[in-house]
């Protein structure tokens, strides 16, 4: 009989080979990061970088990225996985990079979804063809104990505060970018008000939230608006494909060539998602940890900041604010039970229920081909929310490598249809 001992041992060894990012790495390794979050991760580079490391956003989104990931991952796991290592792969073919001196940094959110899963799949890709390239994990779930970002209290800070910048900027941007008069002027202040988000990091001022705040609105309020009634989209899904061009085909942009306008909730919301989950598992599932607490806390300051944000913002009153965290919360409730947090849960039909009350009420709800938790909170609660909201215009599109963006933009189309029509019997 085989001693079972001899195969544990196999497949530590197995699991133990692979090359793990020293401390003394940072000095002189580039860390490679997916284009996930384009509102935000101009900004997080800049944190990052304070910190010590060197660290270059991907922007290489042609096809031969799918291509790419395909070769290298299996098509029936999760679509944000195949095009996050097919950025990797693509950007390491393309001569650029040290490949001797490069590690790829991927987030994880440590729950049932198979995103947890990203970093054996992408180390099984990399063996592939570059197996001297280490991988890095930035998660706030113990995972990949000694083999990630080196957290600390200020470079946590940091990156909450570069959460909330974005956000600001990216709502403001979208209320303004539709209504235009002078093309492509809503950009250059995009690009002037991230430089001086960056600025603040730089030289230590970013903690004063509520005066930038105001600076970022009075930059886009000076830019001149057309005095026209659009359409409101908002769009909510698996946080990849809610946010990265990439991995939705440009589906703001595509939104804004239609004449409509995007309605994007903000990152800061997933952030309180998963904090609030924890408290929620000590809660409902009796799963409390001395780690709790510590997330209560940071739960309740960064609703305070938030809160502070939706208060100058309804004050100023040009601009929607952002939902209050909350108040999603209690929206969630009138759909599902906040115990259902697998993939982003509740906080979907929370969303698409907020969107309704504050008038927007089409809405694309994008899903990754096959992500069974999304599609069961996602297109699941479709039903219960037109029956809430009566105008309510959800749309439910796929992403996947299999999918054309001809088909996926046709189906938004027809949404859009109805959407158009509805403003015109508003006026």
């Amino acid at each position: 009989m085989k001693d079972p001992t001899q195969t544990i041992k196999v497949v530590t060894d197995f699991r133990d080979d692979y090359p793990k990012f020293t401390h003394e790495m940072k000095r002189d390794y580039t860390i490679l990061i997916p284009n996930m979050l384009p509102w935000h991760f101009d900004l997080m580079k800049t944190v990052l970088e304070l910190d010590g490391y060197h660290v270059d956003v991907l922007h290489n989104e042609t096809r031969q990225v799918i291509d790419e990931g395909l070769k290298h991952v299996h098509n029936d796991a999760c679509y944000p996985a195949l095009c996050v290592i097919g950025q990797y792969i693509d950007a390491l073919k393309s001569g650029k990079y040290d490949l001797d001196k490069t590690a790829v940094l991927i987030s994880q959110s440590g729950g049932g979804c198979r995103a947890s899963n990203y970093v054996p799949l992408i180390r099984k890709a990399l063996k592939a063809e570059f197996p001297q390239v280490p991988v890095l994990s930035l998660n706030f779930a113990g995972l990949e104990k000694g083999n990630g970002i080196e957290m600390n209290a200020r470079l946590l800070i940091r990156l909450g505060y570069a959460i909330f910048y974005g956000d600001c900027i990216m709502s403001y941007y979208n209320q303004v970018k539709p209504y235009e008069e002078n093309e492509g002027e809503t950009d250059r202040v995009r690009r002037e008000c991230i430089d001086h988000c960056n600025n603040l990091f730089l030289k230590g001022g970013y903690l004063s939230l509520k005066k930038h705040n105001r600076f970022l609105m009075e930059k886009f309020k000076g830019i001149p608006t057309k005095k026209v009634q659009k359409p409101k989209v908002g769009i909510v899904g698996e946080i990849y494909v809610k946010y990265s061009t990439l991995g939705n085909n440009g589906l703001e942009a595509f939104l804004l060539s239609e004449g409509a306008e995007p309605v994007v909730p903000a990152l800061m919301d997933f952030v309180l998602y998963c904090a609030v989950n924890v408290m929620n598992d000590a809660k409902f599932y009796g799963m409390k940890t001395v780690a709790t607490p510590l997330f209560g806390i940071v739960y309740r300051f960064l609703l305070s900041r938030q809160r502070m944000l939706i208060k100058e913002v309804k004050k100023d009153g040009r601009f929607e604010p952002l939902h209050e965290f909350e108040h999603l919360r209690k929206c969630a409730d009138k759909v599902i039970h906040q115990g259902v947090k697998m993939g982003e849960g509740w906080l979907i039909p929370a969303e698409m229920a907020a969107l309704a009350e504050t008038g927007t009420e089409n809405i694309v709800c994008a899903q990754p081909f096959g992500c069974l938790p999304n599609h069961i909170v996602g297109k699941g609660t479709i039903r219960t929310l037109k029956s809430m909201y009566e105008r309510e215009n959800i749309v439910a599109v796929d992403y996947d490598p299999s999918a054309t963006k001809v088909n996926q933009e046709n189906r938004i189309k027809l949404m859009l249809a109805t959407a158009k029509e509805n403003v015109g019997r508003d006026k």
